[in-house]
């Protein structure tokens, strides 16, 4: 368990540098549309004239409580270290005077990319980095929608509040930065759950070798189903399998070596849990 904690510490400190360091050397040095409390911080600033940093500081302060309101105190206890690292991150990071030359989409594209990179390390955890990624979270557990669609949604309705202090212009660099947000977020929580797995149901009256093949050669366990033939109503074990994706060659082998007239169903498997995905398992 306090291995666990240890990971998880390691990973909210991590993501939130990355998530600070996109903010203060991309969004707000280019005034990037991008969406979250730094984009609303862009947006407002030519309207109030409030120091970005210290806008995008007290949001942050802000929306924990509202997550604490919403999501409960657990949520806010996983919360408080990404919402308490944040301010300090940026205020530190605002000190560096950093301007780098590059293109304004270029700029745009990576500080989506860092975001979504830092936020997902943080929700890996199922904390949350304190900002924008709150409203999400909370409509994502009332409507059972993707995080990083809600996400996406969310920033792109940010981003539009920057046309009124900008120009259309500046708000399409900023969905550069919200879809590449949203896409990193994605990959980051989807990592080391499977992405490549293969979903595979065999029908074959050699059903007992097949399965012991597959225990014998690829080290998966198998679950075997009843079924029924809709022509004749014959009685059939069908084998349901997943595999990774480097070992779906190998079992097609294993299949077609025992019985070529097997029936074989194929699906990708998107989002596996337990042991030899989300858990450690031999001969991967």
């Amino acid at each position: 368990m306090t291995k666990k904690i240890l990971g998880n510490i390691a990973h909210i400190v991590l993501g939130t540098f990355i998530l600070s360091l996109s903010v203060e050397l991309f969004i707000i040095p280019f005034n990037i549309l991008s969406g979250g409390v730094a984009g609303i911080a862009v947006a407002m600033e030519p309207l109030f004239h409030i120091n970005k940093t210290l806008l995008a500081n007290c949001l942050t302060v802000s929306l924990f409580f509202v997550g604490w309101m919403f999501l409960g105190k657990e949520f806010a206890l996983n919360t408080v270290l990404s919402s308490a690292l944040y301010p300090v991150f940026t205020s530190w990071m605002s000190t560096w005077q950093a301007q780098l030359s590059i293109d304004p989409v270029l700029a745009s594209f990576y500080s989506g990319l860092l975001g979504g990179i830092g936020i997902g390390l943080v929700m890996r955890t199922g904390a949350s980095t304190g900002g924008m990624d709150i409203p999400p979270l909370v409509l994502s557990r009332l409507t059972g929608v993707k995080v990083a669609t809600l996400v996406m949604i969310t920033d792109a309705l940010t981003v539009s509040l920057g046309v009124i202090a900008y120009d259309i212009s500046s708000a399409l660099v900023g969905l550069v930065s919200v879809f590449a947000c949203g896409y990193a977020i994605d990959k980051v929580l989807s990592a080391g759950v499977g992405m490549n797995a293969k979903s595979v149901t065999i029908i074959s009256d050699h059903w007992m070798e097949i399965r012991n093949e597959i225990d014998k050669q690829l080290r998966r366990g198998c679950t075997i189903l009843q079924g029924k033939g809709g022509y004749h109503g014959d009685e059939k074990n069908v084998i349901l399998c997943v595999v990774s994706g480097h070992q779906y060659t190998r079992l097609l082998e294993i299949i077609r070596k025992v019985d070529a007239g097997s029936f074989v169903i194929t699906t990708d498997a998107t989002d596996m849990h337990g042991e030899g995905f989300t858990y450690a398992s031999p001969n991967l």
